[in-house]
């Protein structure tokens, strides 16, 4: 897959998996709480920080009709949806001090448009890139839209079919725009470990020739992990100060201590995945002196013959291979030799 810049960040193979810290309404309505978090972000290592901007009525109506009341065991049960997208708002006045605090400490920064005017606002601020959320993904008028613009397009396929999938890559490749990356999710909040399905992360690649990355909602930073050893490019994660603030996104957030263990066992996995190679590493062809070889266990005397008894596979690794031993077993010393000699073709006749 070709690479992508996204600010002054470089995604794809070979270079560092760009990790959003995605700030959501963990900020409860207080812009300097949303500060504080930006700034621990950072101090974490997160490479970008993401907002949403939408309005509750660019999401929704506000209806208390029993299609538009959340049900079905989420965390948000018998809210209305435009309840629910009033209580995670993020005022769109707070985005470009946002956005310059960010720049600031050197991290990159964008968002989730929801409408067009979203798309508008987010272009003024020259953001580097779109994220199309996963219950959007069957909106072709805003992916086509934000596609326009010819910057990346990040999109979610938590509640995506396939062809939902496919109809919003050929959206964005419709409007010139090849800069895809497609982000495995599972929108179950918090996810069970056995929804997951990070295996689907090659799946996607081969299928739609894009990079692919991982939004999780799971507790815990194992499944970051897999997910950088199986290829994604990028990792999403919600960043919260301290889960006990509360809040609709809080109970699969991770605060700020989580996320920096996240981020450090990522990069670890990131420095242990190297080169795909069967060649041997400097220290491990070092350490192969300790491999077995043949060597003379006995004291022989010149002209006596080699046995089992007398001539063995040990270690170290100096003498000649074990692979030689039943062509030296009964051929003759050329010479007196030690116990402790390794075996060489000069001491054989």
């Amino acid at each position: 897959m070709s690479e992508i810049k996204i600010g002054k960040r470089t995604l794809g193979k070979g270079h560092p998996s760009f990790i959003i810290g995605e700030l959501s309404c963990n900020h409860n309505g207080d812009y300097q709480l949303a500060v504080e978090s930006v700034m621990a972000m950072h101090a974490a290592g997160v490479d970008c920080l993401k907002l949403q901007t939408a309005r509750p009525e660019s999401i929704t109506i506000d209806s208390r009709k029993k299609d538009f009341i959340i049900g079905g065991g989420t965390l948000w049960d018998n809210k209305s949806l435009f309840e629910l997208y009033s209580e995670v708002y993020t005022p769109w006045e707070w985005h470009k001090p946002l956005q310059e605090l960010a720049h600031s400490l050197g991290m990159e920064f964008f968002s989730s448009p929801f409408d067009h005017d979203a798309v508008e606002f987010l272009e003024d601020l020259n953001v580097p890139a779109y994220k199309i959320a996963s219950f959007e993904i069957t909106d072709i008028p805003l992916i086509e839209h934000a596609a326009s613009k010819g910057k990346p397009i990040i999109m979610s396929t938590g509640v995506g079919r396939e062809e939902d999938i496919r109809e919003a890559v050929e959206a964005c490749r419709r409007m010139g725009n090849n800069q895809i990356i497609l982000l495995k999710c599972t929108s179950s909040y918090p996810t069970p470990l056995e929804e997951v399905n990070l295996n689907t992360i090659p799946l996607l690649r081969e299928k739609f020739s894009v990079q692919v990355g991982l939004s999780d909602h799971t507790l815990g930073y194992v499944v970051p992990m897999g997910a950088v050893a199986l290829g994604a490019t990028l990792i999403e994660k919600h960043f919260i100060m301290d889960r006990s603030l509360g809040g609709p996104d809080a109970a699969f957030s991770m605060n700020p201590s989580e996320f920096g263990l996240m981020i450090q066992n990522v990069r670890d996995v990131e420095k242990a995945m190297g080169l795909a190679s069967l060649e041997l590493s400097a220290k491990s062809a070092k350490n192969r002196e300790f491999a077995r070889s043949l060597y003379v266990v006995t004291d022989m005397a010149e002209g006596e013959v080699f046995t089992k008894e007398n001539i063995r596979s040990i270690r170290p690794g100096f003498g000649l291979s074990p692979r030689h031993l039943n062509e030296i077993i009964g051929k003759k010393a050329t010479k007196a030799l030690d116990k402790g000699t390794p075996a060489s073709w000069d001491i054989i006749s």
